[in-house]
């Protein structure tokens, strides 16, 4: 339950750490830029209430998920200049829990 835990930590959480989050949840691979937009393209198809976040690499650097480096992955978001590819704030109400589990990566758009 890595989105329960993630929620405990703290009520509002970014989209980067919630993404990893649900894909340690799914058993899924995180490190994907593409997969990441495909995602916040969900969460946005949903109505959630999100606001962009100023998520600093420096910040993040040297914290590894899974064997990898969350500064790396930020850094390829941050070359890419779509909304999909911003890191946001989103509150872990029981309602966004379902819509983020209600993801499908296969079929995404």
């Amino acid at each position: 339950m890595a989105l329960e835990q993630l929620r405990d930590k703290a009520f509002f959480q970014n989209t980067i750490d919630v993404w990893i989050a649900y894909c340690e949840e799914k058993k899924l691979e995180w490190y994907d830029p593409e997969a990441y937009r495909r995602f916040i393209r969900h969460l946005n198809s949903k109505r959630l209430k999100m606001a962009k976040f100023p998520l600093c690499i420096k910040e993040s650097g040297g914290m590894y998920e899974r064997g990898k480096d969350k500064a790396v992955f930020l850094e390829q978001l941050s070359k890419l200049s779509s909304d999909d590819a911003a890191a946001y704030t989103v509150k872990l109400s029981g309602e966004v829990l379902s819509a983020i589990r209600s993801f499908n990566p296969g079929l995404e758009n």
